[in-house]
């Protein structure tokens, strides 16, 4: 099963009103304005879509949305974070049924797999659950590490196209490169390393702050896969204040409000999460409102 998967996969947020409840209308309105700054493909209920938040109806709505939405227009992915290997398999074929691409699977949720358990998990929801799969690494918030020597046992799996790797060390993407050369196709998971992860050979940026800056995004992207590294330097340098909320435990109310700064959408979130308190608040509208006022201007195309 091969993937034409890479470029920029935005982590789309989950749209709710103020009373917490799910607001489908803004979700699709989300996911129309990154369709229009030109992204190439969707993942939704991921860790910014608060996927560990809804009820398992709510995914499957999210889901049917997105896929009436895009209505064909790019890849859309379904985040995994289930507790049990079983209920990853059910929902990935839910997903299968509502028209979705692909799934992003985390190892099972509440348990600290070792790596006999986490190969296991992934081999059968790829080949039970009858979607490519995207392995979502992030040792860092979910305390599981899917190595590149898993990833090697892995390789075997069809069904198991992409790797998603957020540990925080670029050196991964090479690692994974001489453990299993083209076997996967890598995305970068962490914004705030993402022109680094690029250089050593990512395809893809799986992002975050794509979410309120889809264009500056997209045009970064597009400079790394065109080798013209001195513009790449200059955006990203511009942006990194705001690639940072997104290695912050509150990285979701981070992103959220930066849209609302940009006029998009509602900064409300599911509990146990809660809005930013001062002086939090005011120190990241800071850092947001800081990169507006500075905002480069991009070509027209981009």
């Amino acid at each position: 099963m091969s993937s034409p998967w890479k470029g920029v996969y935005p982590a789309a947020t989950t749209q709710f009103h103020e009373d917490e409840s799910l607001d489908l209308e803004g979700t699709a309105q989300h996911v129309e304005t990154l369709l229009d700054a030109g992204v190439d493909g969707l993942v939704m209920l991921g860790t910014l879509g608060e996927g560990t938040s809804l009820q398992h109806e709510e995914k499957l709505a999210v889901l049917e949305t997105t896929v009436k939405t895009s209505a064909g227009r790019v890849p859309v992915l379904a985040g995994i974070a289930e507790p049990t290997t079983a209920g990853a398999i059910t929902l990935t074929r839910q997903a299968d049924e509502l028209g979705v691409d692909g799934v992003m699977v985390l190892p099972g949720l509440t348990y600290r797999s070792d790596h006999r358990e986490t190969v296991t998990h992934y081999r059968r929801v790829a080949e039970d659950g009858g979607l490519p799969v995207m392995v979502y690494n992030n040792p860092v918030s979910y305390g599981v590490d899917v190595t590149p020597e898993a990833l090697r046992e892995l390789a075997d799996v069809e069904g198991i196209v992409a790797v998603k790797e957020s540990s925080e060390d670029v050196r991964r993407i090479t690692d994974i490169r001489n453990v299993v050369g083209d076997r996967y196709q890598l995305f970068c998971g962490v914004d705030d390393i993402a022109l680094e992860c690029l250089a050593a050979g990512a395809d893809g940026w799986l992002a975050g702050l794509v979410d309120a800056f889809p264009d500056e995004t997209v045009h970064l992207y597009r400079l790394m896969a065109d080798a013209r590294l001195d513009e790449a330097r200059a955006l990203y340098r511009w942006f990194m204040p705001l690639l940072h909320l997104d290695t912050n435990p509150r990285l979701v109310q981070n992103i959220k409000l930066a849209m609302v700064e940009r006029g998009w959408g509602r900064d409300t979130v599911r509990a146990p999460r809660l809005p930013l308190a001062e002086p939090e608040r005011s120190e990241v509208l800071a850092v947001i409102r800081e990169a507006l006022a500075n905002r480069p201007e991009l070509p027209k195309s981009s």
